[in-house]
């Protein structure tokens, strides 16, 4: 293993035992304490988000974007992660900022892309990750979406926690209608893992 590639594994860890800390621990007792996140856990899970860009930023290769790659791959690349990038913001804000963020309660959102997935943001920023490998074909690239989907998927198990405790029955209806990521609804109790 290189020098480059220890370091880059070094990273990824401990920002994956961190983030994995942060929300199984700090917003999971957020949420139970008081029902909402609070401002630090809010800015902590954002802090997640950025952290994981700057090491997908850092072990890219030079001469990003991919010029080795097709035009098609690069077409298609850009497409997905402009694509998703849109979409994920855009729902994001028509949830309402304050409540993406954890901030705010409010009624279960169960309309638009939320009859679809019951997380349509993260689907989406995944979509653009895709598009992203696209455009960085490299094993770093696959590192850092990989631990993006471990990390994502605590904060996922966190949120449906506090959604069980605050919304019920409605939400374990919810649930059984409509898939966690994609494909056929499971219900709470068959994916809760």
């Amino acid at each position: 293993m290189s020098g480059h590639t220890a370091i880059f594994v070094v990273s990824a860890l401990l920002w994956l035992v961190a983030s994995t800390f942060i929300f199984r621990v700090v917003v999971r007792r957020d949420y139970l304490r008081h029902g909402r996140l609070s401002i630090l856990s809010s800015s902590l899970e954002l802090l997640v988000f950025c952290l994981w860009a700057w090491l997908a930023y850092t072990y890219r290769p030079p001469d990003w974007p991919a010029i080795h790659v097709g035009s098609v791959v690069r077409v298609g690349g850009w497409i997905l992660f402009a694509g998703g990038m849109v979409v994920a913001f855009g729902t994001m804000f028509v949830f309402g900022m304050g409540r993406a963020f954890g901030l705010r309660v409010g009624v279960l959102k169960q309309s638009g892309l939320y009859r679809l997935t019951r997380n349509p943001q993260l689907v989406a920023f995944l979509v653009a990750m895709i598009g992203y490998l696209a455009l960085w074909p490299s094993w770093y690239g696959v590192g850092s979406v990989a631990i993006l989907v471990v990390v994502s998927h605590a904060m996922v198990l966190t949120e449906e926690e506090h959604l069980r405790d605050s919304y019920g029955d409605e939400y374990l209806r919810y649930c059984e209608r409509v898939p966690r990521y994609l494909g056929p609804a499971r219900g709470p109790l068959k994916d809760a893992a």
